[in-house]
């Protein structure tokens, strides 16, 4: 969906969007004004609607950008606040910059497929259609296209043995609860699709003609970075309960390599093309390798209680779950053996190569 150009660091820009400046201000935004039109100035929401017929015959522009923008309902603005919140992910993947240019054209496009499926509705079905549900929604369910294609399926659990439980089942479920919210919601979902699917596909060259432009993601980027930015503890920080400094400092080791770990990926691709595709595992992890065997070096009794080649011992039902995502059961297994057993960090490195 979103492309990277040049040969700018993978490192960059996964670290400066961590904080998902953009999603977060987004979120605040719609929440305040959602809150501020169902309380205090409820007597105003009629100007905010999204009254199809009106922006037709009188070419009230504002409207469309109101009523496509503000949520009226708080149901709506409840659930698509959720949805917003969990699709940070492709701010973070991706940089604020795409994030925000998926959404402006997302937006753009489902205005143009709403007024056409309302009239497609009238003529069809003689069925006549004003007023449709406002707010932020058709981004929203245009954000689903990349969720379901570029976000792997991973089982959490099974219900009564029959019904599976993925890390995607909430996402869904609360997405099925802003479609059955209201009547039309399913006009908004469709060409909320629609206009996603057109940009995942790039049909027409959207991705090049409907985009933020550099300045404004600068200015924006200036703007709301500081009021996400959070200082790095120069402490240690208190021991937990149940837990130890060696732990801790373990976590902020490994923390250290996954950022090493993504600095080095635009090198390491270019050697898995000339070396046909293989992943050379033992020297994209080398500090996880060293660091078990010097720990178990410095305490005999761990090297006693643990077998000879600890990391070579790959759990099947992780292997399994990786090769459902789609990676090959080679690559699973050599980076669950150089991740230590680590489904998440493998997981990690094999959805970026």
């Amino acid at each position: 969906m979103f492309t990277t150009t040049g040969s700018t660091g993978l490192c960059e820009l996964f670290l400066i969007t961590d904080k998902a400046p953009f999603s977060k201000s987004l979120l605040i935004i719609l929440s305040a004004l959602a809150f501020l039109l169902a309380v205090p100035f409820s007597k105003y929401k009629s100007l905010f609607m999204y009254n199809l017929q009106t922006i037709k015959q009188e070419f009230q522009i504002w409207r469309l950008i109101c009523g496509r923008f503000i949520c009226l309902d708080l149901t709506h603005a409840f659930c698509s606040s959720l949805l917003i919140y969990n699709f940070r992910i492709f701010e973070r993947r991706y940089g604020s910059r795409k994030f925000a240019s998926f959404l402006l054209c997302s937006w753009v496009f489902s205005a143009l497929f709403d007024t056409l499926l309302v009239e497609a509705l009238h003529y069809a079905c003689d069925v006549k259609v004003d007023v449709l549900p406002s707010g932020l929604l058709a981004p929203v369910f245009a954000l689903f296209v990349p969720f379901y294609c570029s976000i792997p399926r991973v089982q959490v659990t099974q219900v009564l043995g029959q019904f599976t439980i993925t890390n995607k089942s909430l996402v869904y479920l609360v997405g099925l609860q802003l479609l059955t919210s209201s009547s039309f919601m399913w006009i908004i979902a469709l060409s909320g699709l629609t206009s996603g699917m057109l940009y995942h596909k790039n049909v027409f060259k959207t991705q090049n003609v409907i985009f933020i432009p550099d300045w404004v993601a600068r200015c924006g980027s200036y703007t709301l970075e500081p009021l996400f930015s959070i200082d790095e503890p120069t402490l240690e920080s208190a021991v937990g309960m149940g837990a130890t400094l060696d732990i801790q400092r373990q976590q902020r080791m490994d923390r250290l390599d996954q950022q090493l770990l993504l600095s080095q990926l635009p090198h390491m691709r270019r050697n898995t093309q000339q070396q046909g595709g293989q992943i050379n595992w033992n020297r994209f992890f080398p500090s996880l390798r060293q660091r078990w065997n010097a720990n178990h070096q410095a305490d005999p009794r761990l090297a006693q209680n643990t077998p000879a080649n600890p990391l070579q011992e790959v759990s099947e039902e992780q292997v399994a779950r990786l090769m459902e995502m789609g990676f090959s059961r080679v690559d699973a297994l050599e980076a669950l053996r150089a991740s230590n057993n680590d489904i998440n960090m493998a997981t990690n490195f094999l959805l970026q190569h």
